[in-house]
């Protein structure tokens, strides 16, 4: 069921605007406290929020808190039960932001789609962006009148582990982008996380979340297109990695614009493969 001005992935402030009312719309902000030089782009006020929206917890509820490793996928009834809990059913629009503007949005937006929900679309610009448009803000998260009636219906292929890494690393026709930093791909900074080694998987490329947008919001998808191919030539297969699987996918959705469909987030990311262990490491020197 496709509303006539819900795009495929990114929908603007304006759009938004123009939805509100829509019986089938819900409003989701992703809570994840940002870290780095994205900790700066969050509005000041800590209780504003776009009206209407419903708070998706990655580090809480949407996590699979069963595992080591910082936000993994949960499992599909999981996955179902807490979204269910948020009043989302199978026919709903969901619309995902987040505080920053394109940082850990992206990641819900992947999670839904991996769990069968294609009418999903990222906020470009996130809270900032409708707070700089003058739009009102609210105090308070949705009231939840009711559980929802959502089905996960996993399409098992959206995410990757670390055995489908090193295949892919070795695969002429795929690429590996990292999201990282530059100096942190290149084993100049240190990991945020203890343990950690520095450097990047072998063959790997470096394409940083922060390079696919400008000030928050998306580059074009004309922009987005050249920027990938500038990095990666003419390979269609794309496996994403980053720091812990969230900012991973900012640069999925940029591929998506950019109009690639063969695309893999590693769930893993960094946190598990620089784990003291036999995976090779790459550092320059």
């Amino acid at each position: 069921m496709t509303h006539p001005r819900f795009p495929e992935a990114l929908l603007s402030v304006s759009e938004l605007e123009s939805m509100l009312g829509e019986p089938r719309l819900v409003i989701l902000e992703v809570k994840l406290k940002p870290v780095g030089p994205s900790a700066a782009s969050a509005p000041e006020s800590a209780s504003a929020r776009i009206p209407g929206a419903r708070i998706f917890d990655l580090d809480g509820a949407f996590s699979d808190h069963a595992q080591s490793l910082p936000h993994m996928m949960p499992g599909p009834a999981h996955f179902e039960r807490e979204v269910r809990k948020l009043g989302i059913n199978r026919d709903s629009v969901v619309v995902v932001y987040d505080r920053v503007g394109l940082y850990s949005s992206p990641r819900a937006w992947w999670m839904f789609r991996a769990m069968g929900h294609a009418q999903v679309a990222v906020l470009d610009g996130g809270l900032p962006a409708w707070v700089e448009a003058g739009h009102p803000t609210a105090q308070e998260p949705e009231r939840i009148e009711r559980e929802g009636d959502f089905v996960a219906a996993p399409t098992g292929k959206a995410f990757c582990d670390a055995a489908a890494v090193e295949r892919a690393l070795e695969d002429a026709s795929c690429a590996v982008i990292d999201a990282r930093s530059q100096r942190r791909f290149e084993g100049l900074d240190p990991e945020p996380r203890a343990g950690l080694r520095q450097g990047h998987m072998p063959n790997a490329v470096n394409l940083p979340f922060t390079d696919v947008q400008v000030k928050g919001y998306a580059k074009s998808g004309s922009e987005l297109a050249a920027l990938f191919e500038s990095r990666i030539g003419s390979r269609r297969r794309l496996v994403f990695s980053c720091g812990s699987g969230v900012t991973a996918c900012v640069d999925a959705l940029a591929a998506t614009l950019a109009g690639y469909s063969d695309i893999q987030v590693y769930d893993g990311s960094w946190s598990e493969w620089a784990l003291p262990s036999t995976r090779p490491v790459i550092q320059t020197t």
